[in-house]
């Protein structure tokens, strides 16, 4: 019922946007021209009528060019591998000289990988570039058979093999547990196609390392309690009809209830410049909120495998990560170069949890390890904005080329 009860939500919501859509497109002509606030505030509401809710749909990339050198280059997005719960995205270029090749391996924790279009962006001035593009849960078929925890592992190994060897891994988050697992046993098992580098960003490598609120709920409750109390059933509605998946809706609510004050300030900043008519600032703001406002569903065994090995268990800081029977051991990595990268005000995966990597890939020698705290930024802040773009993005660069 619980899903259920969300869509009638959503339902609801829908007639609020149509709504909202309506008031502000009459209202917004009379209070274009000599604005004033009074005037323009039943029009900004409907505005933020017209923005209720979330959507499911994952939304558009919007990388249509990018500058290469001194040159803007046309960027065509192409699928080069599809898979029942992700895809293989490639952003084509047309470039004189070779560039390295990248696979962004995006988050599976209730968004879309186009939250990682600023760092897609910014590694695509100098490098070919791949991302893992999940598939929203509740969108495939029963038929399609389970996604765990092994599952994700797999798909990451077959990307790497679909692009071929060489190629350099950026994971950005909670796959960096995943990274770290992929290259160890394609280590152990002579896979030619294993990553020439990894750069693990803000990823939960060692939870146990000043510990945040996410792991705190994470080791607050048994695993069987997060089984039945936020597990659901997709509605018949939907072509994953029956599949058991961890909802978006609910992931997303528990990460805006850790920054309320936040949130609510960033919607009366959209409010407040939809009615003094700051085009530029109300754009921004809302850009950011459709992307955040974007969902999938995670399938109910990898979130709950995820919170168990990774969170509860610490297994892969233990070093007795276990996938498919077999333990794996991440001083097999030998040849993989390790960049960890972690933020000085990062309030998910804190300092230390992400440099943890190093002392579990000790077989590297010290030349092929490198780590960036990047002052001044939270968690967001580590793969996208200014300092991302500024600051760490070169350090990124550099070590990807240095092992090219």
């Amino acid at each position: 019922m619980l899903y259920e009860a969300y869509e009638l939500g959503s339902d609801l919501a829908g007639l609020a946007r149509a709504f909202g859509g309506v008031i502000s497109q009459t209202l917004d002509p009379w209070t274009a021209n000599g604005r004033r606030p009074l005037m323009a505030m039943p029009g900004a509401f409907g505005s933020m009528m017209s923005r209720a809710g979330f959507t499911h749909q994952r939304p558009a990339y919007g990388i249509d060019e990018v500058m290469v050198g001194n040159r803007l280059t046309p960027v065509v997005e192409e699928t080069a591998f599809t898979a029942p719960f992700g895809s293989l995205t490639h952003f084509a270029k047309d470039v004189d000289t070779r560039q390295p090749k990248v696979l962004v391996v995006a988050p599976l924790s209730g968004h879309f990988a186009t939250l990682l279009r600023h760092t897609i962006r910014t590694l695509l001035q100098d490098h070919d570039v791949y991302v893992t593009d999940w598939t929203n849960a509740r969108d495939v078929p029963l038929e399609a058979g389970r996604f765990g925890f092994d599952d994700y592992v797999d798909y990451v190994v077959k990307f790497l093999e679909e692009i071929g060897p060489g190629t350099h891994v950026v994971a950005v988050c909670q796959p960096a547990v995943q990274a770290l697992a992929a290259a160890a046993l394609m280590a152990e098992t002579g896979n030619a196609a294993h990553p020439a580098s990894m750069t693990l960003m803000a990823g939960p490598v060692d939870v146990s390392v000043n510990p945040t609120k996410v792991n705190k709920l994470a080791t607050g409750k048994p695993i069987d309690w997060f089984e039945r109390n936020l597990i659901a059933t997709v509605p018949a509605r939907h072509a994953g009809r029956g599949r058991k998946v961890y909802p978006g809706f609910m992931q997303l609510s528990a990460f805006m209830s850790m920054n309320a004050g936040r949130h609510l300030t960033g919607h009366s900043d959209l409010f407040w410049a939809y009615v003094d008519g700051e085009t530029e600032k109300a754009l921004q703001i809302a850009t950011f909120y459709d992307e955040y406002f974007a969902i999938l569903d995670l399938a109910a065994e990898f979130y709950l495998e995820t919170v168990k090995m990774v969170f509860q268990d610490n297994d892969l800081a233990n070093n007795r990560l276990v996938y498919r029977g077999r333990k794996l051991d991440m001083r097999a990595i030998k040849r993989t170069a390790l960049m960890t990268v972690e933020g000085e005000r990062d309030d998910i995966c804190a300092v230390g949890q992400t440099v943890a990597a190093q002392d579990l890939c000790s077989s590297l020698k010290p030349f092929r390890k490198r780590h960036h705290l990047q002052a001044g930024v939270g968690h967001y802040g580590v793969f996208s904005g200014r300092k991302w773009e500024g600051q760490v993005y070169p350090r990124v660069q550099n070590f990807i080329l240095a092992n090219d």
